[in-house]
């Protein structure tokens, strides 16, 4: 068998890849690219919001509050949506555990894109009063729900499909999702901005990009309902005793806690980084340097670019070299590129706000090309979707869900980017130390994990 096909301990039913009779694609490649379509949809609603709240949401839903403090409440917003990825982590995983990577996938797009969707529709503080900001923050908890679940099923849909010796390669492709979304939110919101009058974006322009959400999540479902359940998770569900006696996620927090916490650090780097260089970078641009918004757009969809090309590539050399060397690589970048980056933003010059954003979101894609893999091989089949999402969304939580107001916070007390600088270095000492402790996975047996 050829390394672009999955080596499955079993066949798959005929219709296992869908509802509609056709049997599922088995391909690694097509597999891959339906994993990357998905996180690259929920990635794109995600960070339509983030975005929205650095340039739209703080005069439409809080116009009561001075500019700084509507955009604090904006991110304030922002991060409530972090607040539910734990719990989207908690029930999807165990949906995703019992029931399948597959089926908890396609839930998990459709609760996104209502989400979003409805984001488009909702009326603004002007219309409705204090309801225009609750409803907000009610659809985000859904949209943070969703993507809890989102990841881990994404990159264990890879990852369970075989070929060990390309593991951190293809389980990379669905970390290309995050810049590739962001990517094609920022371009979305860049052109509205572009074509239309101030007034008009502010008005209903950016309702557009909101809206675009049905017809993209659309074409994520397609290619999610002609891929098949992975084998791995179809072998473990044969055996009596591999239903994990009680939640999945109480499993994993009993007696596999310890991974879950050094998964969670391994990210504090890269989590904080990349909602700084993405989303926090275009408040620092627009307000503290006062300069037009195109250019900290330009240079954050220069820089997921590099992210989507860097990945992939990245994750070759992690299949050669280990996960460990790649991640304390991008932990000591990121403690030097904090003070960096701040310094190249502070000359105001749009080129060198393209190299620090550029080189931000490059390190950010060393940390992605391993994250895949290596909380793959951190839990058993039976509870690994759990495992991968419990882990993964704390570090969300409390690196990147509080990155941009910490942010600010210090801008405001302190007055220069250096104090923001400070704390995204800690935060990759975090990640440092994580890698240091952390042992080299790169030839675990995933049907073997906890089995020892």
């Amino acid at each position: 068998m050829s390394n672009a096909t999955v080596e499955q301990p079993s066949k798959p039913s005929p219709d296992s890849g869908s509802g509609t009779g056709r049997r599922g694609h088995t391909s690694l490649p097509v597999i891959a690219a339906s994993s990357l379509a998905g996180t690259a949809v929920e990635w794109y609603d995600f960070f339509l919001y983030g975005t929205a709240a650095a340039l739209v949401f703080p005069a439409l839903f809080f116009p009561d509050s001075d500019p700084l403090m509507g955009t604090v409440l904006a991110f304030a917003t922002y991060a409530v949506g972090f607040v539910a990825r734990p719990v989207g982590a908690v029930v999807l995983g165990h949906y995703g555990d019992r029931r399948g990577r597959r089926a908890t996938l396609i839930a998990s797009l459709l609760l996104m894109g209502v989400a979003t969707f409805l984001i488009a529709l909702l009326p603004t503080y002007g219309a409705i009063g204090i309801t225009a900001p609750i409803l907000l923050v009610l659809l985000r908890l859904v949209q943070g729900f969703a993507l809890g679940g989102e990841w881990g099923g994404a990159v264990l849909l890879v990852s369970e499909h075989g070929d060990s010796k390309r593991r951190a390669f293809f389980a990379s492709w669905p970390n290309v999702g995050p810049p590739l979304g962001n990517l094609m939110a920022a371009g979305v919101l860049a052109l509205l901005g572009a074509t239309l009058s101030d007034d008009a974006f502010q008005s209903w322009g950016w309702r557009i990009a909101f809206a675009l959400s049905a017809l993209l999540v659309v074409i994520g479902l397609v290619l999610r309902l002609y891929v098949t359940e992975t084998p791995m998770f179809e072998e473990a569900q044969k055996k009596a005793d591999s239903a994990p006696k009680g939640l999945p996620a109480g499993v994993v927090i009993r007696k596999h806690w310890r991974m879950v916490l050094l998964g969670a650090a391994t990210r504090f780097g890269e989590n904080a980084g990349f909602y700084i260089y993405s989303l926090l970078v275009i408040t620092y641009v627009t307000k503290m340097l006062e300069l037009d918004k195109s250019v900290a757009l330009t240079a954050v969809m220069i820089g997921q670019g590099v992210a989507v090309v860097a990945i992939p590539l990245i994750a070759i050399l992690a299949d050669r070299v280990g996960r460990r060397p790649v991640y304390l690589f991008a932990s000591v970048a990121t403690i030097v590129w904090a003070f960096v980056f701040f310094a190249l933003l502070d000359t105001k010059n749009s080129g060198l706000i393209i190299v620090a954003v550029a080189g931000g979101l490059f390190i950010f894609a060393a940390f992605s090309a391993v994250i895949g893999a290596f909380f793959s091989e951190l839990f058993p089949t039976e509870v690994r979707y759990s495992g991968v999402s419990l882990a993964y969304n704390l570090a969300s939580v409390l690196a990147g869900s509080l990155a941009p107001i910490i942010a600010i916070w210090l801008y405001a007390k302190f007055d220069t980017g250096f104090a923001i600088a400070a704390y995204l270095a800690a935060m990759g000492v975090v990640s440092l130390v994580a890698s240091l402790i952390a042992k080299e996975t790169r030839e675990t047996d995933l049907a073997t994990v906890g089995r020892g």
